[in-house]
């Protein structure tokens, strides 16, 4: 391997103690394809199986917390100990490949299924629709259903320690409720829970809060705990930059292991303001002065645009298209085959690649998405 290659397989640390064997994550994306029952299904497993042998992370895709909060079609769960014996299926799949396993948790908020609902209604912050086509106007969460929700995270995360997980990553990103309670177009509240931009924090962090203080009681000092988030929202009022600055300032103060930035392009600028121009994760590395590891993810696709990411400052580099065209992404690297990464799928790469059907099928008929030949 050329000299600067061999930085995708250094080994590196989360905090003083946690060994990770490259900094290559695989980013958490939703398969559609868990069983009727919430449990991991073997298409699943297979999936993860074939991409867990390289990366020095990977993070499953989300799984939800509360009945009430699933957010997709074939979304495994993890809200009660039934669920227990499959995550311990799937951590136990990741880890037997040589990664580390974190589970993401979340709730979806304004954004869940409404048919899957008890009754057919969404919850959020506050009785704001979000702007899409069709969307439901959800109810207003209630004192005690937050302080439910709360204590749900800190359930989940005792889940994952039990199963086997070496983490989790609480999803505060892409418009879900943690999200929600942050944003000012979504939280209009007037109580603790929201109002000013501190107000507005009071949820995400006191859903942290509960993780931590589950992981202590476990006494499980090595547990990762991440966080993702969002930078911005093209809704007004939304959530900008200089909001996330802000949140980001006090994130980084939380004793957690990681944040991870959910971005579509590791060198995007301000989605809201065309006067800021330089790339939005200068602006998040600049604020976090290293005082807590950034993931940095979106659009890299080459070794060289990772190292490239590296380069600029983030401690780890999620992939998620490419790990899916291609799960050997990490090991051609490092056998010097770089030239063979797989950068398209065509028609016929379904069982080869793993990658079960109902992903497969959202694949195929999103168009854009992926890169797709004959």
């Amino acid at each position: 391997m050329e000299l600067k290659i061999e930085k995708l397989s250094e080994p590196r640390k989360l905090g003083s103690t946690i060994n990770v064997k490259n900094p290559i994550v695989m980013a958490p994306m939703t398969t559609f394809s868990a069983n009727q029952d919430g449990t991991v299904s073997d298409e699943e497993l297979s999936y993860y199986k074939a991409r867990a042998n390289g990366v020095g992370i990977v993070i499953t895709a989300t799984t939800y917390v509360s009945p009430s909060g699933k957010g997709f079609p074939g979304q495994f769960a993890a809200y009660n100990d039934s669920f227990l014996p499959s995550l311990k299926k799937l951590s136990e799949t990741i880890k037997g490949e040589g990664a580390l396993a974190v589970l993401q948790i979340f709730h979806g908020g304004r954004m869940a299924i409404p048919a899957e609902m008890p009754d057919g209604q969404t919850i959020s912050a506050s009785a704001i629709a979000p702007e899409r086509p069709d969307a439901t106007t959800p109810r207003e969460m209630t004192e005690i259903e937050i302080q439910d929700t709360i204590k749900a995270f800190g359930e989940t995360t005792k889940l994952a320690i039990e199963a086997g997980f070496d983490g989790v990553e609480i999803h505060g990103a892409n418009t879900y409720l943690l999200q929600q309670f942050f944003s000012p177009h979504s939280n209009r509240r007037d109580d603790i829970w929201g109002g000013s931009i501190d107000k507005r924090m009071n949820f995400p962090l006191a859903v942290i809060a509960e993780v931590k203080k589950v992981v202590k009681e476990s006494s499980n000092e090595n547990f990762i705990i991440g966080y993702r988030f969002s930078p911005e929202e093209m809704e007004t009022p939304g959530i900008s930059l200089n909001d996330t600055l802000s949140y980001v300032d006090v994130l980084a103060d939380q004793g957690l292991s990681y944040l991870h930035a959910s971005l579509s392009d590791f060198w995007q600028s301000s989605m809201r303001d065309k006067t800021q121009t330089s790339p939005v994760v200068c602006k998040l590395l600049d604020q976090i002065h290293g005082r807590v590891p950034l993931i940095g993810v979106g659009s890299i696709h080459t070794p060289e645009d990772a190292l490239k990411a590296l380069e600029f400052g983030v401690a780890f580099i999620a992939l998620g298209r490419e790990l899916i065209m291609e799960p050997e992404w990490v090991n051609k690297i490092q056998l010097g085959k770089t030239s063979e990464i797989r950068t398209t799928l065509s028609k016929n790469d379904r069982e080869s690649l793993d990658i079960p059907v109902p992903l497969w099928n959202a694949i195929i008929n999103t168009p854009g998405w992926f890169p797709i030949t004959e």
